[in-house]
């Protein structure tokens, strides 16, 4: 998997996964224009995106439902370091479940990649590589 993200203006960031474009901004108060998300709303959508497919998935695949999931995710800004925590996911089922089903899509829900990957933070790598001077390049 891969996304290139490229600087617009300012604070504003084209965000290309395959043939897809996303805006990343600031809001207004941050120096943005709010023109999109957040990189931490990002995040937040990816888990909340995730969830809901792994839910949808679960209701399809057993004739219950074929729409009207909703998730919502909130989480807390946290300091030193500065970071996102206390994630809360609400998944919200369109049909009444048994307690089963309702076991059988939280265990659905919990197989969310994000989710996964959240719960065992990945090893980041981070390379720079800076323009060479004016002066060298002639």
């Amino acid at each position: 998997m891969e996304v290139k993200v490229s600087q617009v203006e300012g604070v504003k960031f084209a965000v290309q996964a395959r043939s897809h474009t996303v805006v990343s901004d600031q809001p207004v108060e941050n120096g943005g224009g709010d023109a999109g998300m957040t990189p931490p709303e990002f995040l937040l959508a990816s888990l909340g995106s995730c969830a809901a497919f792994y839910a949808a998935e679960y209701l399809r695949t057993r004739n219950l439902a074929k729409s009207g999931v909703e998730v919502r995710v909130t989480a807390e800004k946290l300091k030193l370091p500065a970071r996102l925590g206390n994630f809360r996911v609400h998944v919200a089922s369109p049909v009444t479940l048994t307690p089963e089903q309702h076991e059988g899509m939280m265990r659905a829900v919990r197989r969310c990649l994000v989710h996964n990957t959240l719960l065992t933070p990945p090893e980041i790598a981070i390379e720079l590589e800076a323009a060479e001077p004016a002066a060298s390049r002639a």
